[in-house]
């Protein structure tokens, strides 16, 4: 792999314009959110249908000032953008060197901030103990809350950086991320705070979400409406105050039997919807709650987990899928494998009725403490029978969209982010099938080459 700059230009330090050429293929994703019999349509463009990667058909990704401004064969896109004014001599040349070409990763639903660790929680799970248990016993959610309410800003702000640069080098350039850890004001204020700033600071974008509703906290069950009164303090005190501090991009609710019941949830996200922001929801993890049909009836951009949704909840998001703004179903393939479950999410039955499908790391402390995606990507191959191309669908196009970020991230078309990795990669194909390889040579965010192996 090596930059190169073209004969006349500029250092890539200044320069505004980056040409990616010598890609065996490229993955564009053009045409919008992918589901049904389409979910697995890439838009690729192979070289070896023009003659290999030298060839003057090959296909090129061109980007300027941080957004793409042509994909297609390298003469037509390099004639077209003289044509338009875009001299070749203010493009860097990056060489993809025979590897595959693919929009950035897009990670819909992560925990990225957090305090303490729970390892422990392991061997519990390994002598028996059920996730409810766990939080029964003030384990689980419960346990990181109490650690993250004692760190600070600068704590949190690095404990972020890390997690995001290991995100970064498993090729994701987008996330979303979730407060929910502080289950009161101020901390949650804080993690969504924080959260912002990370992503003004770049190279990841970061979506924030507030999830107040993650769990009831310990001061709230020892009350004999200690749910319903916290269901009040997240509508009627926290939610003002995220409003207010304008850093939440949308809510999301922890709708689950033992947690917050579909009435709660609801009542929560229509609250939090007149304040402007999106909803999403964890729903039918545990037990079908509900969840997939609350979503499809408010409108959520994902309902996520759906590890056992009701015959009901899967219809509900069919008919969703229908109209101009479906729900995505984003399924978290690690969790399952991490909790040692014995069925995955039934990522078929949702492809099959036109659902479309995201897929998500869910990096928390507890249940998934998994940062690579195509990692995810892999198990959902093993473990609800994706295909490569269906799976890389999941962490880019549809990912956008389920992050609420699809109308600028997850395709490689004109006009939108030039968030580009390039892979150690051949084919497509081998993305998922090396299992747990470090397989990115390079990330490019906003036109700018922002991590390469080893450097």
């Amino acid at each position: 792999m090596s930059l190169r700059l073209i004969e006349g230009g500029r250092g890539h330090t200044d320069a505004p314009g980056l040409l990616i050429h010598g890609a065996s293929q490229v993955v564009t994703m053009a045409g919008g959110l992918r589901r049904g019999a389409a979910q697995g349509d890439l838009a690729m463009l192979d070289a070896a249908d023009v003659g290999g990667p030298g060839a003057p058909g090959a296909p090129v990704v061109a980007c300027w000032e941080g957004k793409i401004v042509g994909v297609g064969p390298r003469d037509s896109v390099e004639a077209g953008l003289e044509a338009h004014g875009y001299s070749l001599s203010r493009f860097v040349r990056l060489d993809a060197d025979g590897g595959v070409v693919t929009p950035g990763l897009v990670d819909p639903h992560t925990h990225l901030l957090f305090a303490g660790s729970r390892e422990r929680e392991l061997v519990l799970r390994q002598q028996g103990a059920g996730y409810m248990d766990i939080l029964a016993a003030g384990g689980g959610i419960l346990s990181t809350v109490a650690a993250t309410r004692h760190a600070d800003a600068e704590t949190l702000a690095a404990h972020g950086r890390r997690w995001l640069d290991e995100m970064l080098r498993h090729g994701v350039t987008t996330i979303e991320a979730k407060s929910g850890y502080g289950l009161d004001l101020p901390t949650e204020l804080r993690l969504l705070d924080v959260a912002y700033e990370l992503g003004r600071e770049g190279p990841i974008d970061i979506v924030p979400t507030f999830l107040g509703a993650h769990a009831v906290p310990a001061e709230f069950r020892s009350r004999p409406d200690g749910t319903e009164a916290y269901v009040r303090s997240v509508i009627e005190e926290q939610l003002p105050g995220v409003a207010a501090q304008g850093r939440a991009r949308s809510c999301d609710v922890f709708c689950e039997e033992g947690v917050f019941t579909a009435d709660q949830s609801r009542r929560i996200l229509r609250a939090a919807a007149a304040y402007g922001l999106a909803i999403r929801l964890h729903a039918d993890e545990l037990a079908p709650s509900g969840g997939a049909e609350l979503a499809a009836e408010l409108g959520a951009l994902s309902a996520d987990h759906l590890h056992v949704p009701s015959d009901a909840g899967l219809a509900a998001m069919a008919a969703s899928a229908s109209g101009p703004t479906p729900t995505v179903a984003t399924l978290l393939p690690a969790t399952t494998w991490f909790l040692m479950t014995d069925e995955a999410a039934p990522a078929r039955r949702f492809i099959n009725a036109g659902v479309p499908v995201a897929l998500g790391t869910d990096f928390n402390p507890g249940t998934s403490p998994a940062p690579n995606l195509p990692l995810v990507m892999t198990i959902a191959c093993l473990e609800m029978k994706l295909s490569p191309a269906e799976a890389l669908a999941a962490v880019t196009i549809n990912a956008a969209f389920a992050a609420g970020v699809g109308a600028e991230a997850g395709s490689l078309e004109p006009g939108k982010l030039a968030d580009v990795v390039i892979w150690r990669a051949a084919d497509v194909g081998q993305l998922p099938y090396w299992v747990g390889a470090d397989l990115v040579d390079v990330v490019v965010k906003r036109g700018r080459v922002v991590h390469r192996r080893g450097a």
